[in-house]
């Protein structure tokens, strides 16, 4: 009894003191800079409305962009199968939750043997008065086993189910704001193209007309040859850019389409009629480098996953130790008739106290412990990682956002140059002091220019979509969730 009284006492005060070998995971520092290169660029942008961080594509102020972005939230195949990935990993943080708890079945049978005579036992009981070939046999039992979890392997590895559940759930949320982000990118670009293709069929129309003046010119002598020949080169490369564009728009709305989670072709009806390039919203919330570390689902993936990575080195490090285990049965069996099972002569019961212990096998064992060190090695680079390159992210679409709206507003101000340019050519005409050649090549370069400015416009309007989802917009993290 003494020994059982020993090791029930030392059972007992490793489960009291709630020991667990292997590291303490602590969240790892981040040594970043206090605020963005370009902070106070983007701060000082001027923009027609504010958008709020949560939903941040209703402030481009495009009713069909905020449904398209509500839809593919609502019916995206890859967010369903991110949320597919957490049922899952739900589904092994309650395996690993239940492993620390005793288990218990019910079992039950009842058989009927006939025995042979040609056996020696069979020809022993032959040779009994009365002797009944034809036996049954009637059990019943109620099972239940524990495993003691004295040096908290069990409990690390439901911290690394714990950790990998968080990580899934913060997958749902980076998928979500990938969604949300390349749905509203694809819009953009294809109200972009749509603008585009619309000036290349004007620049088109223009260079017809000016070849159609040329050719005129050239019949009366007024004109050389070389510049009819160099009048058609150029309609021809205006030409080319529309099956180019045509292609793009296509390509855009079926992608579009699939972000939707429906087949292509089926918005291709609503979006047919062309619709202006969205404007870039204000960011009022950009926070600072250290905020992304909770804004930035990406990133607390990477930091759930060192934290798995870790408790799993305390679970590879338990094998050192013994297991101990508790296992009781209670039941009723008989022979006779199934009217005796549950007599208390039928009456069964045991209880064990088991133990293993891989004592001969540390070889192996250190090497698991080295293997798991060296996947959380391995996570804590990809954590890291994945922090330096959120920041890059936020700076590049800092600088891309600022630069773009320079581009555009400067190319606004010389489009607006070029039309008034135009239009005094064409007075100049009118008054016959200028040439309707000059008209047209004023109208070539005025839809040049327009063409530049819209590139810019949805350039700009795509830096605004990165630079929220750089910064995590469109969830909230679990800290701050409304429920």
């Amino acid at each position: 009894m003494f020994p059982l009284r020993t090791l029930a006492l030392v059972v007992s005060s490793a489960l009291l003191a709630g020991c667990a070998v292997g590291p303490d995971y602590h969240r790892p520092d981040a040594h970043l800079p206090e605020r963005y290169q370009a902070q106070s660029a983007v701060q000082q942008r001027s923009a027609s409305r504010p958008a709020s961080f949560a939903v941040w594509w209703d402030g481009f102020g495009d009713p069909l962009l905020s449904q398209y972005v509500t839809d593919a939230l609502a019916q995206n195949l890859d967010l369903a199968q991110a949320t597919a990935r957490m049922a899952q990993s739900r589904a092994g943080l309650g395996a690993a939750t239940a492993a620390l708890l005793p288990s218990g079945n019910v079992s039950g049978q009842a058989a009927r043997a006939y025995q042979s005579a040609e056996t020696p036992l069979g020809q022993v009981l032959s040779a009994t008065p009365d002797y009944n070939r034809y036996g049954n046999s009637y059990e019943t039992d109620l099972n239940s086993s524990w495993e003691i979890d004295v040096f908290g392997g069990l409990r690390r590895g439901r911290q690394a189910a714990l950790a990998d559940y968080q990580a899934s759930e913060a997958g749902v949320a980076a998928t979500r704001l990938a969604v949300a982000a390349q749905t509203a990118d694809t819009y953009i670009t294809l109200r972009g193209l749509q603008t585009r293709l619309s000036i290349a069929e004007k620049q088109v129309s223009t260079q017809q007309e000016l070849l159609e003046k040329v050719q005129l010119l050239n019949t009366k002598g007024l004109a050389p040859a070389y510049q009819v020949r160099q009048t058609e080169g150029e309609l021809a490369q205006v030409q080319a850019t529309v099956p180019v564009l045509r292609t793009g728009l296509d390509a855009a709305m079926n992608a579009l389409d699939v972000m939707l989670g429906t087949p292509p072709g089926t918005h291709r009806s609503q979006l047919a009629l062309p619709g202006a390039i969205p404007q870039a919203p204000q960011i009022t919330s950009t926070g600072t480098p250290a905020d992304l570390l909770r804004r930035r689902p990406d990133i607390i993936v990477a930091e759930r996953h060192l934290a798995a990575s870790s408790a799993r080195i305390g679970v590879a490090v338990s094998e050192y130790y013994p297991k101990f285990s508790l296992s009781a049965l209670l039941g009723s069996a008989t022979t006779v008739s199934g009217d005796n099972l549950f007599s208390g002569g039928a009456s069964q019961s045991a209880a064990v106290l088991g133990l293993r212990w891989r004592l001969f096998d540390f070889g192996r064992i250190n090497a698991q412990i080295d293997q798991a060190k060296g996947q959380e090695a391995e996570a804590l680079a990809a954590y890291r990682l994945s922090v330096l390159r959120a920041t890059e992210d936020v700076e590049n679409a800092f600088s891309a956002l600022v630069n773009r709206e320079t581009q555009a507003a400067t190319l606004t101000r010389g489009e607006t140059a070029l039309a008034s340019a135009r239009q005094s050519s064409f007075i100049a005409y009118r008054q016959g002091t200028a040439s309707l050649m000059d008209v047209l090549h004023n109208d070539e370069t005025l839809l040049q220019a327009s063409d530049a400015r819209a590139q810019a416009q949805t350039e700009s309007a795509r830096a605004a979509v990165a630079t929220f989802r750089a910064l995590g917009g469109g969830w909230q993290p679990p800290e701050t969730a409304t429920p």
